[in-house]
């Protein structure tokens, strides 16, 4: 049996828990957000490295849009309030989202 599943003893079935459905969650590119606040809000809400944070960075100034991480929806969900939040405080327009993987 794998971890999740269990036996029901009153009818024999055996039946697995699903894992959660992932979300990523996604920062959109802007004018005024600076290079420099995106790189930091990878680096503090996601954990990135240095240099993991620099090129997501370029993904969403070069292509409009990158993925910061993928999570289960409750925490992809945080992620976003919290990252939106902070931006808003820094008089940052930066956008984030998050949507099923």
């Amino acid at each position: 049996m794998s971890v999740g599943a269990r036996r029901d003893e009153d009818t024999d079935v055996l039946t697995r828990a699903k894992k959660p459905r992932l979300y990523k969650v996604i920062l959109l590119n802007d004018n005024y957000t600076t290079m420099e606040f995106v790189v930091y809000v990878l680096q503090k809400y996601f954990q990135k490295n240095e240099h993991e944070a620099k090129r997501i960075m370029l993904d969403v100034h070069n292509n409009g849009s990158g993925v910061a991480g993928t999570y289960p929806r409750e925490v992809a969900e945080t992620k976003v309030k919290q990252v939106m939040a902070h931006a808003e405080q820094e008089g940052f327009p930066l956008a984030c989202k998050s949507e099923p993987e």
